[in-house]
């Protein structure tokens, strides 16, 4: 008896052997006021025509994320930017060419860094709302969502909203990166007090002008390495 539970736990494990493994990355910025995501159209099948999340297929010599970093850079033109595992999806049936796990990555990139531009593989490359985007291939819609949500959680103990800003920033651009993520408002006063006894933030010696308010005072991060902290909001 014991030995025929052996066997049948190999044999089970040898008919999983043949899962193919890809990336898939959820890329978010902020434009024209709205918190987007970058998609690709497909070239090719299953799915052709349909947008998706930028990714692929893992090679023999290269880790998950160097895989999620070239894909990125190969179907979209986008590189050097903040780049954070998310989740492993694996459903059976997730991808009508068989069995297909994907290590699911999430991004974040200020606009200004970002030249978009399709690769071989995609028809077109191109931002749409996080709120208002096409049907996506796959379980993509899922992945996005649970990008999201990590996304509107991490932002309340570690300093990553500087992946979506200039270099210098007011306090209301800020802000308003905090709204566009969690989508409602927040509290100004709180917020700023909030903001500024962290230690995260520097003042520069220059000043916003050119707005219909007085000129407003301009910061940057002390730092651009990651850094978690307790959770402050």
């Amino acid at each position: 008896m014991k030995n025929s539970k052996v066997t049948k736990t190999k044999k089970e494990h040898i008919n999983t052997g043949n899962a193919k493994i890809t990336t898939d990355i959820v890329i978010f910025t902020i434009e024209d006021g709205e918190l987007k995501i970058l998609l690709v159209k497909r070239k090719y099948e299953p799915f052709k025509g349909r947008w998706a999340l930028p990714g692929g297929f893992i090679k023999e010599v290269e880790t998950l994320e160097e895989t999620a970093r070239r894909e990125l850079s190969e179907e979209t033109g986008v590189s050097g930017v903040y780049l954070e595992q998310l989740y492993t999806f694996g459903e059976p049936k997730r991808d009508p060419r068989g069995r297909v796990v994907t290590a699911a990555y999430f991004a974040l990139a200020p606009k200004h860094l970002m030249s978009l531009s399709a690769s071989s593989g995609a028809e077109d490359a191109k931002l749409f709302s996080v709120k208002k985007h096409p049907e996506l291939a796959f379980d993509h819609e899922k992945i996005m969502q649970k990008a999201l949500h990590r996304l509107q959680n991490k932002i309340q103990y570690t300093n990553l909203s500087w992946s979506l800003l200039p270099n210098a920033f007011t306090l209301s651009e800020i802000q308003a990166v905090y709204e566009l993520i969690w989508d409602k408002k927040v509290d100004k006063r709180n917020f700023r007090k909030k903001m500024l006894t962290l230690g995260l933030l520097k003042p520069l010696s220059k000043e916003r002008t050119g707005l219909r308010q007085r000129p407003a005072k301009l910061y940057a991060f002390k730092t651009k390495t990651y850094v978690e902290l307790r959770r402050f909001f």
